[in-house]
């Protein structure tokens, strides 16, 4: 009997090898040559980045494209944001600098500051970048040749990512490695099922006319995870949303310690599958199934039987697998390798994170995240 159960794990592994190997074909970095040149709105939500907002602004002031503006809104900010970009605005009339208005009864945070700044936006594309990330000039040029090329609606890509502390290095490849080894990147823009969905809101592109269609931020304005909402709103409404390797155009650093790590995923993970007790606990008990328990079987084995195919060799074929499937995309998106060496607490952050993430609903406590509470209760 054990030896079925092994032989299932490394199906189940060998069919995550596959989507990873189909992915790493399919998931492009963005093309070179613009032939066109639409009007773009660099749109930036600001909530207490004063340690990253003027390294994010000058490098989109910086960008090569011939007709762009940069809209950033201060949320509310409580640090000196505020007074940063009032001395960038003063440097450079392609800054304009919005006041976030109060928040409105039913949204959340990030959405309503969006929906603000694509409202007051003039361009006939419209890009959606976070406070804390960094662009090469040729960023924005590049972006729109693809949408345009791909004749997408809805662009996004995954940018480098910048890892410091040790819990960075294990917890932030753990996005990488969901995405590559879960989802068929292609059923994102093939499919028109919603199940097959994702999107960076570090770097998101629209045509302005479809943003307007599916109701821009309003859309989603009640979901943790309005990136990938905007996908499932961009698939129902009949348009298309392609994904992309970014790490070549942008770079952003998403937590800088372990607490950073933990509340973040805590935020989206469970809000991710949408509140789905079943599936979250389902993700769960796979992940260590296939990712933690080889670990057990083969420290077992030198007490039950050494050296047997069921309790050890199979086990290690196990761990050795997934090690090199985190290897593999380190390589492809320039990551540490710790996690990968590392990935039994690499998975094991993860089960109490998504552990985590679901109390935070059944015990009605919430989160709280740049000063906001959220409830965890709904999502669009």
């Amino acid at each position: 009997m054990l030896l079925y159960y092994q032989i299932f794990i490394l199906a189940c592994l060998l069919v995550f090898f596959g989507i990873l190997v189909k992915n790493l074909f399919d998931l492009h970095f963005f093309s070179r040559a613009a032939t066109a040149f639409p009007s773009v709105s660099i749109l930036v939500p600001a909530r207490n980045e004063a340690h990253n907002i003027e390294r994010c602004v000058t490098s989109l002031l910086e960008q090569d494209y011939p007709c762009f503006e940069v809209l950033v809104l201060n949320d509310h900010s409580t640090d000196n944001t505020g007074e940063i970009l009032a001395r960038l605005q003063c440097r450079d009339a392609r800054l304009k600098v919005l006041n976030g208005k109060d928040l409105p009864h039913g949204w959340l945070g990030k959405a309503w500051a969006c929906q603000q700044l694509s409202e007051a936006a003039t361009g006939e594309l419209l890009l959606f970048t976070d406070a804390d990330t960094v662009h090469r000039p040729d960023a924005v040029r590049r972006a729109v040749a693809t949408l345009l090329s791909t004749q997408s609606d809805m662009l996004t890509a995954v940018p480098y990512q910048i890892m410091i502390s040790f819990w960075e290095k294990i917890g932030v490849p753990l996005v990488h490695f969901l995405i590559m080894c879960f989802l068929p990147l292609s059923q994102v823009w093939n499919s028109r099922n919603t199940a097959f969905a994702f999107a960076c809101g570090q770097f998101i592109l629209f045509r302005r006319a479809f943003y307007e269609r599916i109701g821009g931020h309003a859309a989603v304005r009640t979901a943790l995870v309005e990136d990938v909402w905007l996908v499932k709103a961009t698939k129902r409404a009949g348009g298309k949303a392609t994904v992309f390797n970014g790490i070549d155009v942008v770079s952003c650093r998403m937590y800088d310690s372990l607490a950073a790590v933990w509340q973040g995923f805590s935020k989206n993970l469970f809000a991710g599958v949408n509140y789905n007790y079943a599936g979250m606990f389902g993700i769960v008990l796979m992940m260590s199934a296939c990712f933690i328990a080889p670990y057990f079987f083969v420290l077992c084995s030198f007490f039950v039987e050494p050296f047997s195919v069921s309790w050890f060799w199979l086990p290690l074929v196990h761990i050795l697998l997934a090690i090199v499937m985190r290897l593999i995309i380190a390589w492809r998106f320039k990551l540490p390798t710790l996690s990968a060496w590392l990935h039994l607490l690499s998975i094991g952050l993860f089960v109490a994170i998504a552990l985590n993430s679901m109390q935070l609903i059944w015990s009605g406590k919430g989160a709280e995240w740049k000063g906001r509470r959220y409830d965890f209760s709904k999502s669009s």
